[in-house]
């Protein structure tokens, strides 16, 4: 049995999110335009988008963030907490 952390769990959520998020894509290219793509496949962008770039003169740098989430990702991340809780 393994010893159950806060890290396990976050491993959990980040692989179900993860695989629901690769099944999302493949499954908007795969299905025919209609409702299974506009539920399934439909994404919330989350984010910085474009990115901010800082200019110090000595250094530049841009930070950026985005997160794309579908419903399958979520019930990937769902499914990993279930996972987790019955492992």
């Amino acid at each position: 049995m393994l010893k159950k952390s806060g890290g396990f769990l976050l491993l959990f959520i980040f692989i179900g999110g993860l695989l629901g998020s690769v099944l999302g894509e493949i499954l908007q290219i795969v299905s025919p335009q209609g409702i299974v793509r506009s539920i399934f496949g439909e994404a919330l962008s989350l984010g910085l988008d474009p990115p901010v770039t800082v200019n110090l003169v000595l250094i530049k740098f841009t930070l950026g963030f985005l997160l794309r989430i579908n419903l399958l990702s979520v019930l990937g991340m769902l499914l990993g907490a279930y996972l987790y809780k019955h492992i």
